[in-house]
Protein backbone atom coordinates (compact mmCIF):
# COMPACT_ATOMS: atom_id res chain seq x y z
CA UNK A 1 0.00 0.00 0.00
CA UNK A 2 1.18 3.51 -0.86
CA UNK A 3 1.61 5.74 2.16
CA UNK A 4 -1.50 7.82 2.84
CA UNK A 5 -3.71 5.81 0.47
CA UNK A 6 -6.03 3.07 1.69
CA UNK A 7 -6.15 -0.35 0.07
CA UNK A 8 -9.37 0.37 -1.84
CA UNK A 9 -8.02 3.64 -3.23
CA UNK A 10 -4.79 1.92 -4.24
CA UNK A 11 -6.69 -0.81 -6.12
CA UNK A 12 -8.87 1.82 -7.81
CA UNK A 13 -5.87 3.84 -9.04
CA UNK A 14 -4.12 0.69 -10.28
CA UNK A 15 -7.22 -0.40 -12.21
CA UNK A 16 -7.56 3.07 -13.70
CA UNK A 17 -3.93 3.19 -14.83
CA UNK A 18 -4.21 -0.27 -16.37
CA UNK A 19 -7.23 0.82 -18.42
CA UNK A 20 -5.50 3.64 -20.34
CA UNK A 21 -4.19 3.01 -23.86
CA UNK A 22 -0.80 4.66 -23.24
CA UNK A 23 2.13 2.83 -21.71
CA UNK A 24 2.86 4.09 -18.18
CA UNK A 25 6.10 3.61 -16.28
CA UNK A 26 6.84 4.96 -12.78
CA UNK A 27 10.34 5.12 -11.29
CA UNK A 28 11.44 6.17 -7.82
CA UNK A 29 14.11 8.81 -7.21
CA UNK A 30 16.82 6.13 -7.46
CA UNK A 31 15.66 5.23 -10.96
CA UNK A 32 14.15 1.85 -10.02
CA UNK A 33 10.97 0.93 -11.91
CA UNK A 34 8.07 0.53 -9.45
CA UNK A 35 5.11 0.35 -11.85
CA UNK A 36 4.55 -0.89 -15.41
CA UNK A 37 0.97 -0.88 -16.68
CA UNK A 38 -0.85 -3.23 -19.05
CA UNK A 39 -0.36 -1.01 -22.12
CA UNK A 40 3.37 -0.89 -21.40
CA UNK A 41 3.30 -4.70 -21.36
CA UNK A 42 1.48 -4.74 -24.72
CA UNK A 43 3.83 -2.26 -26.41
CA UNK A 44 7.06 -3.82 -25.08
CA UNK A 45 6.22 -7.50 -24.72
CA UNK A 46 7.59 -7.43 -21.15
CA UNK A 47 5.20 -8.13 -18.26
CA UNK A 48 5.43 -6.03 -15.13
CA UNK A 49 7.28 -8.71 -13.16
CA UNK A 50 10.11 -8.63 -15.69
CA UNK A 51 10.54 -4.84 -15.47
CA UNK A 52 9.70 -3.79 -11.92
CA UNK A 53 12.80 -3.52 -9.76
CA UNK A 54 15.11 -2.88 -12.71
CA UNK A 55 16.98 0.40 -13.03
CA UNK A 56 15.86 2.83 -15.74
CA UNK A 57 19.30 2.49 -17.37
CA UNK A 58 19.03 -1.31 -17.68
CA UNK A 59 19.80 -2.42 -21.22
CA UNK A 60 16.24 -3.51 -22.03
CA UNK A 61 15.00 -0.04 -21.05
CA UNK A 62 17.51 1.93 -23.13
CA UNK A 63 16.02 4.28 -25.71
CA UNK A 64 17.45 4.72 -29.22
CA UNK A 65 16.88 8.08 -30.90
CA UNK A 66 15.67 8.57 -34.50
CA UNK A 67 19.20 7.96 -35.79
CA UNK A 68 19.52 4.64 -33.97
CA UNK A 69 21.91 6.09 -31.36
CA UNK A 70 21.46 5.46 -27.64
CA UNK A 71 19.52 8.38 -26.15
CA UNK A 72 21.58 10.33 -23.63
CA UNK A 73 21.51 9.78 -20.71
CA UNK A 74 20.14 6.41 -21.87
CA UNK A 75 16.43 7.03 -21.16
CA UNK A 76 13.93 9.84 -20.65
CA UNK A 77 13.49 8.79 -17.03
CA UNK A 78 17.23 9.09 -16.39
CA UNK A 79 17.20 12.54 -17.98
CA UNK A 80 14.27 13.72 -15.85
CA UNK A 81 15.79 12.38 -12.63
CA UNK A 82 19.05 14.13 -13.50
CA UNK A 83 17.64 17.63 -14.00
CA UNK A 84 14.07 17.51 -12.65
CA UNK A 85 12.60 18.65 -15.99
CA UNK A 86 10.12 17.19 -18.47
CA UNK A 87 11.67 15.40 -21.45
CA UNK A 88 9.94 14.31 -24.65
CA UNK A 89 11.01 12.55 -27.81
CA UNK A 90 10.32 10.01 -30.53
CA UNK A 91 12.43 7.02 -29.54
CA UNK A 92 12.80 3.31 -30.22
CA UNK A 93 12.09 0.86 -27.38
CA UNK A 94 13.49 -2.66 -27.21
CA UNK A 95 10.73 -5.27 -27.61
CA UNK A 96 10.98 -8.62 -25.83
CA UNK A 97 10.95 -10.38 -29.21
CA UNK A 98 14.09 -8.49 -30.22
CA UNK A 99 12.93 -5.78 -32.61
CA UNK A 100 12.72 -2.05 -31.92
CA UNK A 101 9.38 -0.25 -31.53
CA UNK A 102 8.90 3.40 -32.47
CA UNK A 103 7.07 5.37 -29.73
CA UNK A 104 6.40 8.96 -28.77
CA UNK A 105 7.38 9.33 -25.11
CA UNK A 106 7.00 12.02 -22.45
CA UNK A 107 8.61 11.87 -19.01
CA UNK A 108 7.62 14.20 -16.16
CA UNK A 109 9.06 14.69 -12.67
CA UNK A 110 7.04 13.58 -9.64
CA UNK A 111 7.25 15.96 -6.67
CA UNK A 112 6.08 15.64 -3.07
CA UNK A 113 4.15 18.27 -1.12
CA UNK A 114 7.34 20.20 -0.35
CA UNK A 115 8.46 20.26 -3.98
CA UNK A 116 11.18 17.61 -3.64
CA UNK A 117 11.80 15.24 -6.56
CA UNK A 118 10.68 11.74 -5.54
CA UNK A 119 10.51 10.04 -8.92
CA UNK A 120 9.44 10.23 -12.55
CA UNK A 121 6.61 9.00 -14.73
CA UNK A 122 6.97 8.18 -18.42
CA UNK A 123 4.03 7.96 -20.82
CA UNK A 124 4.56 6.41 -24.25
CA UNK A 125 2.37 5.60 -27.24
CA UNK A 126 2.95 3.67 -30.43
CA UNK A 127 4.26 5.81 -33.28
CA UNK A 128 3.11 3.47 -36.02
CA UNK A 129 0.79 5.88 -37.86
CA UNK A 130 1.55 4.85 -41.42
CA UNK A 131 -0.86 2.97 -43.65
CA UNK A 132 1.21 0.57 -45.70
CA UNK A 133 0.39 -1.09 -48.97
CA UNK A 134 -0.26 -4.40 -47.23
CA UNK A 135 -2.96 -2.88 -45.04
CA UNK A 136 -4.67 -1.49 -48.16
CA UNK A 137 -4.52 -4.87 -49.81
CA UNK A 138 -6.04 -6.90 -47.00
CA UNK A 139 -8.40 -9.55 -48.24
CA UNK A 140 -7.94 -11.65 -51.34
CA UNK A 141 -4.56 -10.14 -52.33
CA UNK A 142 -3.04 -10.39 -48.86
CA UNK A 143 -1.96 -14.01 -49.10
CA UNK A 144 -0.49 -13.43 -52.55
CA UNK A 145 1.61 -10.43 -51.47
CA UNK A 146 2.56 -11.36 -47.89
CA UNK A 147 5.60 -13.30 -46.76
CA UNK A 148 4.27 -16.13 -44.61
CA UNK A 149 7.13 -16.12 -42.10
CA UNK A 150 7.67 -12.42 -41.44
CA UNK A 151 4.26 -10.95 -42.28
CA UNK A 152 5.76 -8.23 -44.50
CA UNK A 153 5.58 -8.00 -48.29
CA UNK A 154 7.02 -10.87 -50.31
CA UNK A 155 8.98 -10.77 -53.56
CA UNK A 156 5.80 -10.54 -55.64
CA UNK A 157 4.69 -7.53 -53.57
CA UNK A 158 8.05 -5.86 -54.19
CA UNK A 159 7.76 -6.44 -57.93
CA UNK A 160 4.25 -4.95 -58.04
CA UNK A 161 5.40 -1.90 -56.10
CA UNK A 162 8.50 -1.43 -58.26
CA UNK A 163 6.30 -1.41 -61.35
CA UNK A 164 4.13 1.34 -59.82
CA UNK A 165 7.21 3.36 -58.87
CA UNK A 166 8.66 2.98 -62.37
CA UNK A 167 5.38 4.27 -63.85
CA UNK A 168 5.52 7.34 -61.60
CA UNK A 169 9.12 7.88 -62.67
CA UNK A 170 8.25 7.67 -66.37
CA UNK A 171 5.08 9.79 -66.23
CA UNK A 172 5.84 12.33 -63.51
CA UNK A 173 9.64 12.16 -63.17
CA UNK A 174 9.33 11.18 -59.47
CA UNK A 175 12.50 9.32 -58.40
CA UNK A 176 12.50 6.33 -56.08
CA UNK A 177 15.13 4.53 -54.08
CA UNK A 178 15.90 0.89 -53.35
CA UNK A 179 17.78 -0.47 -50.35
CA UNK A 180 18.98 -4.04 -50.70
CA UNK A 181 19.51 -5.62 -47.25
CA UNK A 182 21.54 -8.82 -46.83
CA UNK A 183 22.08 -10.26 -43.35
CA UNK A 184 25.71 -10.98 -42.43
CA UNK A 185 26.78 -14.54 -41.58
CA UNK A 186 23.18 -15.70 -41.29
CA UNK A 187 24.12 -19.28 -42.15
CA UNK A 188 26.08 -19.39 -38.89
CA UNK A 189 22.88 -18.60 -36.98
CA UNK A 190 21.05 -21.54 -38.57
CA UNK A 191 24.03 -23.87 -38.15
CA UNK A 192 24.52 -22.93 -34.49
CA UNK A 193 20.96 -22.54 -33.20
CA UNK A 194 18.79 -24.26 -35.78
CA UNK A 195 16.36 -22.99 -38.38
CA UNK A 196 13.59 -22.36 -35.84
CA UNK A 197 15.81 -19.74 -34.18
CA UNK A 198 16.90 -18.45 -37.58
CA UNK A 199 13.23 -17.88 -38.41
CA UNK A 200 12.82 -15.83 -35.21
CA UNK A 201 15.84 -13.73 -36.22
CA UNK A 202 14.32 -13.09 -39.66
CA UNK A 203 11.07 -12.02 -38.00
CA UNK A 204 13.00 -9.74 -35.62
CA UNK A 205 14.84 -8.07 -38.51
CA UNK A 206 11.66 -7.67 -40.56
CA UNK A 207 9.84 -5.95 -37.71
CA UNK A 208 12.85 -3.73 -36.99
CA UNK A 209 12.86 -2.60 -40.63
CA UNK A 210 9.12 -1.92 -40.65
CA UNK A 211 9.32 0.12 -37.43
CA UNK A 212 12.25 2.17 -38.75
CA UNK A 213 10.67 3.30 -42.02
CA UNK A 214 8.79 6.41 -43.07
CA UNK A 215 5.05 6.27 -43.65
CA UNK A 216 5.15 5.57 -47.42
CA UNK A 217 8.19 3.26 -47.42
CA UNK A 218 7.67 -0.50 -47.72
CA UNK A 219 9.85 -3.39 -46.57
CA UNK A 220 9.62 -6.73 -48.40
CA UNK A 221 11.37 -10.04 -48.02
CA UNK A 222 13.22 -10.63 -51.28
CA UNK A 223 14.21 -14.20 -50.42
CA UNK A 224 16.17 -16.12 -47.78
CA UNK A 225 17.94 -13.59 -45.58
CA UNK A 226 17.57 -10.76 -48.13
CA UNK A 227 15.16 -7.85 -47.81
CA UNK A 228 14.20 -5.02 -50.13
CA UNK A 229 13.17 -1.52 -49.03
CA UNK A 230 11.22 0.56 -51.57
CA UNK A 231 11.33 4.30 -50.95
CA UNK A 232 9.33 6.73 -53.12
CA UNK A 233 10.56 10.26 -53.84
CA UNK A 234 14.02 10.21 -52.25
CA UNK A 235 17.49 11.50 -53.10
CA UNK A 236 20.87 9.82 -52.60
CA UNK A 237 21.82 11.64 -49.37
CA UNK A 238 18.51 10.79 -47.70
CA UNK A 239 18.75 7.20 -48.91
CA UNK A 240 22.18 6.87 -47.31
CA UNK A 241 20.87 8.32 -44.04
CA UNK A 242 17.89 5.97 -43.98
CA UNK A 243 20.12 2.99 -44.71
CA UNK A 244 22.46 3.87 -41.85
CA UNK A 245 19.55 4.30 -39.44
CA UNK A 246 18.13 0.89 -40.33
CA UNK A 247 21.59 -0.69 -40.14
CA UNK A 248 22.13 0.62 -36.58
CA UNK A 249 18.62 -0.43 -35.50
CA UNK A 250 19.29 -3.99 -36.69
CA UNK A 251 22.69 -4.03 -34.98
CA UNK A 252 21.06 -2.95 -31.70
CA UNK A 253 18.22 -5.51 -31.81
CA UNK A 254 18.54 -8.93 -30.23
CA UNK A 255 16.58 -11.85 -28.86
CA UNK A 256 17.34 -14.15 -25.96
CA UNK A 257 17.42 -17.91 -26.45
CA UNK A 258 18.34 -20.33 -23.68
CA UNK A 259 20.20 -17.61 -21.84
CA UNK A 260 22.17 -16.52 -24.89
CA UNK A 261 21.81 -13.23 -26.76
CA UNK A 262 21.40 -13.68 -30.50
CA UNK A 263 21.85 -10.73 -32.86
CA UNK A 264 22.92 -10.08 -36.42
CA UNK A 265 24.20 -7.27 -38.58
CA UNK A 266 23.32 -6.45 -42.18
CA UNK A 267 25.06 -5.15 -45.27
CA UNK A 268 23.12 -2.51 -47.19
CA UNK A 269 23.26 -1.48 -50.82
CA UNK A 270 21.33 1.44 -52.23
CA UNK A 271 20.47 3.06 -55.55
CA UNK A 272 18.24 5.93 -56.68
CA UNK A 273 16.37 5.61 -59.96
CA UNK A 274 17.52 7.47 -63.05
CA UNK A 275 15.35 8.70 -65.92
CA UNK A 276 14.04 5.87 -68.07
CA UNK A 277 15.29 3.15 -65.69
CA UNK A 278 13.23 0.09 -64.76
CA UNK A 279 12.66 -1.12 -61.22
CA UNK A 280 14.65 -4.28 -61.93
CA UNK A 281 17.63 -2.18 -63.06
CA UNK A 282 17.58 -0.15 -59.83
CA UNK A 283 17.44 -3.35 -57.77
CA UNK A 284 20.38 -4.73 -59.72
CA UNK A 285 22.47 -1.65 -58.92
CA UNK A 286 21.45 -1.78 -55.23
CA UNK A 287 22.34 -5.49 -55.12
CA UNK A 288 25.81 -4.75 -56.46
CA UNK A 289 26.31 -2.15 -53.73
CA UNK A 290 25.23 -4.67 -51.07
CA UNK A 291 27.88 -7.03 -52.44
CA UNK A 292 30.35 -4.15 -52.19
CA UNK A 293 29.36 -3.70 -48.51
CA UNK A 294 30.12 -7.38 -47.93
CA UNK A 295 33.50 -7.03 -49.58
CA UNK A 296 34.37 -3.92 -47.54
CA UNK A 297 33.80 -5.44 -44.11
CA UNK A 298 30.01 -5.97 -43.76
CA UNK A 299 27.63 -4.06 -41.47
CA UNK A 300 27.87 -0.93 -43.62
CA UNK A 301 25.92 0.98 -46.26
CA UNK A 302 27.06 1.67 -49.80
CA UNK A 303 25.01 3.71 -52.28
CA UNK A 304 25.55 3.75 -56.03
CA UNK A 305 26.79 7.19 -57.09
CA UNK A 306 27.06 6.39 -60.80
CA UNK A 307 25.11 8.32 -63.42
CA UNK A 308 23.65 5.86 -65.93
CA UNK A 309 22.90 8.69 -68.36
Amino acid sequence: MIEGICVHEHLFFRAALNSVSEGLCFADKKGLIIYWNKSAERLSGYVAQEIQGKHCTHEILLHLDENGIVFQPSSLIAATLADGKMHTGEVFLHHKYGHRVSVTARCSPVLNDTGDLIGAVEVFTSNMKSITLLKQLEGLRKEVLTDELTGIGNRRCAEVLMNDLAVSLAEYDVPFGILFVDLDHFKAVNDTWGHHVGDKVLLMVAQTLVNGLRGLDVACRWGGEEFLILIPNIQKESLLGLGNRLRVLIENSWLNHEGQRIWVTASFGGAVSQKGETGAAVVNRADKQAYRSKQEGRNCVRVDDSNID
